[in-house]
């Protein structure tokens, strides 16, 4: 369910990072499978550490950051449930795709964690962001286009003509002044988010707190 492992994070990084300087004009991110990611990977949970979930999830953030401030174009495709850090990584993205039966949740909250707050707040507003994290609210596609969480609509069969349009009005602006386009209209707030995120992982007991969320899941 392309769940968001230390290995899956650290190669999405050095893709963002190396396609700063390559030209790179629109960045998709897509999932193949059932979903387009049911976030964090959970699967060596038991072997973990308080000290390495705290890295993992600022490397996370640090993945976060590099898209949402990306000098150029990014595009989520999000379909099937997309959870925790994958719908956050939705959130990062400049245009925001969902298909009709998407469904979308962020339980960070649940367990301490403070993740991608901010972002979710400039997308929907802190009303509706405080709904849907002090909840936990599950939303479907048409709730999350109707508040600004996604920017469209569309079955995965219309995306490879979607991501043509998206390609052409990436490059309608040459590269340095679309690159100032980005920066004037993102806040900078990296600093902030992760002095949040830190002092949420880290605070003592989040592998306990981790484990009691999924045991009310099972």
């Amino acid at each position: 369910m392309n769940a968001l492992s230390a290995e899956l994070v650290d190669r999405l990084l050095q893709e963002v990072l190396l396609s700063q300087a390559d030209g790179t004009r629109l960045l998709v991110l897509r999932g193949e499978g059932r979903n387009f990611s049911a976030g964090f990977d959970f699967s060596d949970f038991e072997n973990e550490s308080e000290a390495s979930l705290l890295l993992r999830f600022v490397r996370i953030e640090e993945l976060l950051q590099a898209v949402h401030h990306a000098p150029f174009d990014t595009l989520a495709l999000a379909h099937g449930p997309t959870m925790g850090a994958g719908a956050d990584l939705v959130c990062a993205c400049a245009r925001r795709i969902a298909a009709p039966g998407a469904k979308f949740r962020m339980p960070g909250l649940k367990f301490g964690l403070v993740l991608g707050t901010r972002r979710l707040a400039a997308r929907v507003g802190g009303d509706a962001a405080r709904d849907v994290l002090g909840a936990t609210r599950t939303f479907d596609a048409p709730k999350a286009l109707a508040s600004g969480f996604i920017t469209g609509l569309a079955p995965q069969d219309e995306w490879c003509g979607l991501i043509e349009v998206a390609a052409k009005e990436a490059a309608a602006l040459e590269p340095r002044t679309s690159a100032t386009l980005f920066s004037r209209v993102t806040p900078d707030t990296r600093d902030a988010d992760m002095a949040d995120l830190v002092r949420s992982a880290a605070f003592p007991g989040i592998k306990t707190r981790l484990k009691a969320y999924f045991e009310t899941l099972r």
